[in-house]
């Protein structure tokens, strides 16, 4: 299977550097500019833990692959760096690939510190072998939904495609409007053109669009269609899944692109290691990191104390999830057993509802907080 290694010093020739697996989608269909962020925060972290002694003296080294956002690419991938001797796995921005490589990982023993991805059920039974430190989409969705409660919105549609990931959020909306008086209809986008989105909005007297579909296509002719229709001048538009957080939208959309309200894992306020990092990673992307970029650096920030304080053996590793504290970019992380998900969780990721500033779609409002 071909891929990148990378690391932030060339590992020692004796083959003693200390090696995580990095998963990524840096291809299409993936969201390829999701995985530069997640990737940048990892290499940076690497590069730090590198130029502060490594792990006990040995470089850390991260063999990267791209996932490509192909569940069986990427359990392909989790068997290859197994097979290679990896002592922890890092990484994945798409739900369902996560949960495929969560599940290799599990059966095969490695530890695996998933990155950003959010389906509640990464893997199918309770493990000891994979923690999180992105919200599961249970928490961060309920606020979402209590953030358009709030704003008035109770006639909801939903723009749907075939997908675990966006069932699962569709369902997690729908109950939890329900609950408060809230509608939810759903728009089967590989039934409808997007012009007849349009339509059904009108027909359903609906007060919002929210956008559970696949970006570029179908989320940016969705956008242009609704904003273009004079009927449709104060339906908001939502897109819970964080499409509008990366300038590919920005650059698709312009002025259509603003105005959308999405998650955002980040707080009011990062850390100071965390303000640190944002001129880092702003210095190696050319931009301002995303969310992503930070979760990818916190990424290698745990696994580097865990291999640090408990050694390269995977089963310590993975016996040491409850153990962790460290100080990361947007908050002290530790991980616990929460009700209903199956993985180790950072318990207390922040949660913001945020959209592009319709004056100046550059710069981010936050509208929520959770």
């Amino acid at each position: 299977m071909s891929g990148m290694i990378t690391s932030a010093h060339p590992p020692r020739r004796d083959g003693s550097s200390v090696r995580i697996g990095v998963l990524v989608p840096l291809t299409r269909p993936g969201w390829v500019e999701a995985g530069r962020h997640v990737l940048a925060g990892l290499e940076l972290a690497a590069r730090e833990v590198n130029d502060t002694g490594g792990i006990a003296g040995r470089p850390l080294e991260l063999v990267v692959r791209d996932t490509a956002a192909d569940p069986e690419k990427a359990a392909a991938a989790v068997d290859e760096l197994a097979r290679l001797g990896v002592a922890a796995l890092a990484g994945e921005y798409h739900s369902v690939v996560a949960r495929a490589a969560a599940g290799r990982a599990d059966a095969l023993g490695v530890p695996f510190l998933c990155s950003s991805a959010v389906l509640d059920a990464l893997t199918e039974q309770p493990t000891d072998w994979v923690a999180r430190l992105s919200p599961p989409q249970s928490r961060g969705w309920r606020i979402y939904a209590d953030f358009l409660l709030g704003a008035g919105h109770s006639r909801i549609a939903m723009a749907t495609q075939p997908s675990v990931y966006w069932a699962s959020g569709t369902r997690i909306l729908r109950d939890h409007l329900a609950e408060r008086g809230g509608t939810v209809t759903e728009l089967d986008m590989s039934a409808l053109a997007p012009a007849a989105v349009c339509d059904a909005l009108v027909e359903q007297r609906a007060t919002a669009l929210l956008l559970l579909v696949g970006h570029p296509e179908p989320a940016v002719p969705i956008v242009e269609s609704v904003r273009r229709d004079r009927r449709l001048a104060e339906v908001l538009i939502g897109a819970p899944a964080g499409q509008p957080e990366l300038t590919e939208w920005a650059t698709l959309l312009g002025e259509d692109g603003a105005g959308v309200p999405f998650l955002r894992y980040l707080p009011e306020h990062l850390t100071p290691l965390g303000a640190q990092v944002e001129t880092a990673l702003r210095e190696r992307l050319g931009e301002a990191p995303s969310f992503v970029a930070f979760e990818g650096y916190d990424t290698v920030a745990v696994l580097a104390d865990l291999l640090r304080t408990h050694g390269t053996d995977r089963a310590r590793i993975a016996v040491s999830w409850p153990h962790v504290a460290v100080e990361g970019t947007r908050g002290r992380i530790g991980f616990s057993r929460t009700p209903g998900i199956s993985v180790w969780q950072w318990a207390s990721p922040p949660v913001q509802v945020v959209d592009r500033d319709p004056s100046e779609p550059g710069r981010f409002r936050i509208l929520h907080s959770g």
